[in-house]
């Protein structure tokens, strides 16, 4: 991307805030008879990219889903900065900087690429019930104001401007989930979570999305937080690795430690982990 073209770190810290802390503290979770999540405890620093990684059943997805508000502990904690959060609703989290993706596209069909992004930032409009519905001059400035907002910090910088206008049902997969990442930027996010952003990718598209994820923390200074199966793409881009096993943390730490930790080899990435 053009520097000239690319939003200055500085510009969109200044128009979201910046990245916030996000704490979980002694989660526990149950569906029944089923203990989903133990006792769960970790960090993720502002401003940087956590990941937390586990075998399939681990509790990744139960982690994710409880932070973002769909489901509720029943015993625990969850802070955004220096906010509890644990009994906000799922749209209010939104309202204070928390946005996701999912791991299964969520996009909606029969819109275009700027439609669908646009849907993302219409938390931040301001018009009253009836100034919708009416499609007043306000509602009409504000849906001006949020579409040159998305096209000047969204589209040019993940690089979707010659397909702004396409259906997002004829875009390769790709380019469907780099969608998905603009959507959930144009919430304004100060707090990221990306819920396997690179399943079903192929390498190039792999390395394309962590280049899109690491410019997104570097330039913009939001928090993120990701679960994935990549394990080369989390070594690479992440500054902190939590992981899980059985709804439980067994280790936490710089990616080289681990790699390096006895459980971690046994549960999850296998006897070569250490070598990688």
């Amino acid at each position: 991307m053009p520097e000239s073209m690319a939003p200055s770190k500085a510009a969109t810290a200044a128009e979201q805030g910046p990245g916030l802390a996000l704490s979980v503290h002694g989660v526990d979770l149950r569906f029944g008879g089923i203990h989903a999540l133990k006792d769960v405890s970790f960090r993720a620093k502002a401003g940087e990219i956590t990941a937390v990684i586990g075998p399939n059943g681990a509790g990744k997805t139960s982690v994710f889903n409880t932070i973002s508000g769909f489901y509720r502990p029943n015993a625990g904690s969850v802070h955004l900065g220096d906010e509890d959060i644990t009994r906000v609703a799922v749209h209010a989290r939104a309202q204070r900087g928390l946005a996701r993706t999912f791991q299964n596209i969520a996009l909606f069909h029969g819109l275009s690429v700027l439609e669908n992004i646009k849907l993302g930032g219409h938390h931040t409009m301001r018009a009253s019930v009836f100034s919708a519905l009416t499609y007043s001059r306000a509602m009409r400035e504000q849906e001006l104001a949020l579409r040159e907002e998305v096209e000047r910090r969204v589209i040019d910088f993940l690089e979707l401007d010659h397909i702004r206008h396409q259906s997002v049902d004829v875009l390769p997969y790709g380019l469907q989930k780099r969608v998905e990442l603009a959507r959930a930027l144009a919430m304004r996010p100060r707090v990221l979570m990306l819920d396997e952003p690179v399943a079903g990718m192929n390498r190039e598209e792999t390395e394309d999305m962590a280049r899109f994820i690491l410019d997104v923390q570097e330039e913009w200074g939001v928090t993120v937080l990701l679960v994935e199966h990549d394990m080369s793409m989390v070594m690479d881009i992440s500054s902190h690795v939590v992981v899980l096993n059985f709804g439980q943390v067994i280790a936490q730490g710089t990616p080289a430690e681990v790699r390096a930790h006895p459980q971690v080899i046994e549960a999850y990435l296998g006897a070569e982990g250490s070598k990688t």
